[in-house]
């Protein structure tokens, strides 16, 4: 998922160009980007698009659908999570997860609607790591409940009531580094944050290239013209490609010989190194056959 648009869930005309674009991911908002007296307008809209996903497969092609809802201490959220809860729905995005115990039962009334609905897949969740509390407390939200997929960064909703320069390289990278430990931690992704400035192409694509260089997935997009920047930050090299390839070779020969550790391209190769290039070959959709039965 190396990149998520953001499309407002109060502008559904925008809902068929979105998914016909090059994005992996497609967001639809029913949180910041909707005004109050909007809300009830825009969750009806994402409901019928995604009835229209439902009953048209293809139209989704190929993307990861994700919606924002409302924050759970809102009056919108609990019917933001009915209207939601779809066949259609991969992943609901969380804003402002207040801890642990907040997100097992938000994940315990998505099970209920699942059930309630009949639907047989599991949808995600994905949280928000937009306020202090959050930050202090992502490794514990990171592990609240399988439900949960992954972290996603928030750097406005972090920084800006604390006065805190958006653009301060230093807070940046300790806001990644902290989140993406606490997402390894529990074995999920992390995904970074949106960037505010859609002109400023050249700042867009230096903090993706930091948050991959700190183990981010994707980047969130908030305009079409981000998109390729993400898409282009996050495709693995060729070069990268071919090294997890022979790393995984590699494993799999030193296997049958009951090596634990080997060279490839003269680089000393144990577990974490296998674990990175599964990791990626994953991520494009290969990885040697011998590797899943044995892994």
């Amino acid at each position: 998922m190396r990149s998520k648009l953001f499309v407002p869930g109060s502008r559904p005309e925008l809902f068929a160009k979105a998914f016909a674009g090059s994005a992996d991911a497609i967001s639809l908002d029913l949180e910041d980007s909707v005004s109050p007296n909007r809300k009830l307008q825009a969750r009806q809209a994402v409901r019928a698009w995604l009835d229209e996903l439902a009953r048209t497969p293809d139209m989704k092609n190929g993307k990861k659908v994700i919606v924002r809802v409302n924050a759970a201490d809102t009056p919108y959220f609990e019917e933001d999570i009915r209207a939601v809860t779809h066949a259609a729905v991969d992943v609901v995005n969380l804003p402002k997860p207040d801890g642990a115990a907040s997100v097992r039962e938000i994940s315990a009334l998505m099970a209920g609607q699942e059930t309630a609905q009949g639907l047989t897949n599991t949808i995600g969740l994905l949280l928000n790591i937009e306020t202090p509390r959050a930050l202090r407390m992502a490794a514990e939200l990171a592990a609240a409940d399988e439900r949960v997929v992954g972290l996603q960064l928030g750097l406005a909703d972090l920084f800006e009531p604390l006065g805190i320069d958006r653009c301060s390289r230093s807070a940046v990278e300790q806001a990644m580094f902290t989140v993406s430990m606490a997402a390894g931690e529990a074995g999920i992704y992390a995904y970074d944050a949106a960037y505010s400035d859609i002109a400023d192409k050249q700042g867009y694509t230096a903090e993706a290239e930091l948050a991959r260089r700190m183990g981010f997935v994707g980047k969130t997009c908030i305009h079409p013209s981000q998109v390729e920047l993400a898409n282009n930050v996050f495709q693995p090299s060729q070069a990268d490609i071919e090294f997890a390839r022979r790393v995984l070779a590699a494993e799999v020969q030193a296997r049958k010989e009951g090596k634990g550790a080997y060279t490839v391209d003269g680089r000393m190769i144990d577990a974490p190194f296998v674990r990175r290039a599964e990791a990626l070959l994953h991520a494009i959709g290969e990885l040697p056959q011998a590797l899943r039965h044995n892994g």
